[in-house]
């Protein structure tokens, strides 16, 4: 579900009924009902629909707003989880990593993860303590031996299906020579692979269009919220047009992260399950410290005992993550405080590169899905997740209600599988097929090396469509770029004036396979223009003319979707809009 401080309305808008709201009108009942289009809603619905049963997904905002989109865009066994003796989701997190860079590989990449270690000894006999406690206790540093010891545990749980080498590691001076800004008193470098994630929004919509084509009846529809109930069922409100209707459902999958609780409550029952904390990171465009990474995610223990990173991506840096507990009444918003505390960590593993705050082109935060934690340090509250089981009457008939609790990225496909598993036996239906090993959408014969990319752009190549714009569609769709070519052959299309990475024709592929409500919807979640620091006013402009009349706005409604933009990146990513040309 949504992150308010990222949230739109549909205050204004003459779009009329869409598609995607009239079909859940026109057949206002489902065997389940998700609410949340969140990573793990949309995996859930997906293999729901894999097995043939009549599912629909609601999302408030759009699909992967809010925590699934402000992750660290990491897929990742969870090294640091060993030391709360989070043995299971380790394991679980490992495979599934593995598995996501087969049936994936579009967008999930190997990542090499360097860790700088200072001492050799320190944190043994703290560790212990953290372990058993739950509690960071007095600071010390964890040391060489330590790591070692955590990395051949990491190591052991990837052994099975493993596909990512080994960790090495060195002393001083080849960590010098591998990383020569680095503090010159580092000890020793240990490097070890996990793997990144750099579309996590055009993943989550891969997995959602995967559950569509699968089975027909399936449905799922965008700015739609769940308000509250009535005597026919769950009362749903169309955020893009006010309307509101009821919908029936035998199984409701409340997979709406850290709102569940406030999604519960508007169903009608009171719950307390969730404790989420607030993490936030920023996007660089420092040359110098993308440099300084030499390809590698810098991973390590800030002074505080946070763990934190230093990430490259593309020719952009991003830095994180914070762990805040937080007031989830309140916007989800990357602060001064958390932007001093990047640089303070940047400077910690590289004294002599300067970072400004001129050179920050993206910012985002969300609040992660995290169980009730009380007393417990965010930092080690667990990353696991469990289902709560509900039965309740609801227009007087018996409905079950299933809430997730908790959940990260890397799990999902397990994590859905485990939901859709327990509504399946609330339907007493019995599972078909499994997603284990199953592609997901443009990772279905993805090229895997640079010889087979080439071939693969050359043999997509048309009139209109050079190999630099193939690139392009490649990495955003992976290989259902082929679909999106198609569809721009098969009519008039024009490259924008104000970026090379979008046409005419493909904003309209768009909107008319993806849902696009808003215009923001199209910088922040169905391309990577706003995450790198490309937008301007001119695209702006450029884009919110050629939605108008695929969307239905007037010249007023217009010009209300570019404020509404400029804004939502000013407040949500402290993003100022300029023009292209100074």
């Amino acid at each position: 579900m949504s992150n308010p401080a990222d949230r739109t309305t549909g205050e204004g808008t003459s779009t009329s009924t869409r598609t995607v709201v009239q079909r859940l009108k026109d057949k206002p009942r489902a065997s389940v009902l998700v609410i949340g289009g969140g990573i793990n809603g949309v995996g859930t619905f997906r293999d729901l629909a894999l097995q043939g049963v009549d599912v629909a997904l609601v999302e408030r905002g759009d699909y992967c707003q809010g925590a699934s989109g402000a992750s660290s865009h990491m897929i990742h066994g969870g090294i640091r989880y060993l030391e709360n003796g989070e043995f299971r989701l380790v394991r679980e997190s490992v495979i599934e990593r593995n598995a996501l860079m087969k049936i994936a590989p579009h967008y999930v990449k190997p990542l090499q993860t360097t860790i700088p270690i200072y001492t050799t000894f320190s944190g043994i006999l703290s560790a212990p303590l953290r372990f058993l406690t739950h509690r960071q206790g007095k600071q010390v540093e964890r040391g060489a031996v330590l790591i070692k010891a955590g990395l051949t545990m990491y190591d052991f749980f990837s052994r099975d299906g493993g596909n990512v080498p080994r960790h090495s590691f060195v002393g001083h001076k080849k960590a010098l020579a591998a990383m020569p800004d680095i503090r010159k008193d580092i000890k020793y470098a240990a490097t070890y692979f996990d793997a990144s994630v750099h579309n996590p929004e055009r993943l989550t919509l891969d997995v959602l269009r995967d559950g569509a084509v699968a089975n027909p009846e399936a449905r799922a529809a965008n700015y739609v919220s769940a308000v509250g109930t009535t005597d026919d069922g769950v009362l749903l409100r169309d955020e893009l047009t006010g309307e509101t209707f009821s919908f029936q459902a035998d199984v409701i999958v409340n997979a709406t992260g850290a709102w569940t609780d406030g999604t519960n409550e508007v169903l009608g029952t009171e719950t307390r399950f969730m404790g989420g904390t607030k993490g936030s990171h920023i996007v660089l465009d420092n040359p110098e410290l993308l440099e300084a990474c030499n390809g590698t995610e810098i991973f390590f223990e800030h002074v505080d005992g946070r763990i934190v990173l230093i990430y490259p991506m593309g020719d952009r840096v991003l830095v994180g993550t914070t762990d805040i507990d937080v007031d989830i009444r309140e916007q989800a918003v990357c602060t001064d405080e958390e932007i001093d505390y990047f640089f303070e960590l940047i400077g910690h593993v590289f004294p002599d590169i300067e970072v400004t705050n001129e050179q920050i082109v993206y910012s985002f935060s969300g609040v992660r899905p995290l169980p009730r934690h009380d007393e417990t340090q965010p930092g080690f509250v667990s990353r696991d997740y469990r289902i709560e089981h509900r039965e309740e009457k609801m227009g007087g008939r018996s409905v079950t209600t299933l809430s997730l609790v908790g959940g990260k990225w890397t799990t999902f496909r397990a994590l859905s599988e485990h939901l859709a598993d327990d509504t399946l036996a609330a339907l007493g239906v019995p599972r078909k097929t499994s997603t284990a090993g199953l592609a997901i959408g443009g990772g279905q014969d993805f090229p895997m090396d640079d010889d087979a990319e080439r071939a693969w752009i050359r043999d997509q190549v048309r009139p209109g469509v050079d190999a630099a714009r193939v690139q392009v569609l490649l990495t955003r769709y992976g290989t259902r770029a082929t679909d999106v070519i198609d569809y721009l052959t098969a009519g008039d299309d024009a490259l924008f004036t104000s970026t090379d990475e979008l046409s005419t024709r493909e904003v309209a592929y768009m909107v008319e396979h993806e849902q696009i409500g808003h215009l923001i919807d199209v910088l922040v979640r169905r391309t990577s223009l706003a995450f790198r620091g490309l937008v301007t006013k001119e695209l702006l402009a450029e884009l919110a003319q050629t939605l108008a009349p695929l969307l239905g706005w007037s010249n007023t409604e217009a010009a209300g979707e570019i404020e509404q933009a400029e804004r939502i990146l000013a407040d949500a990513h402290r993003v100022e809009v300029k023009n292209l040309v100074a």
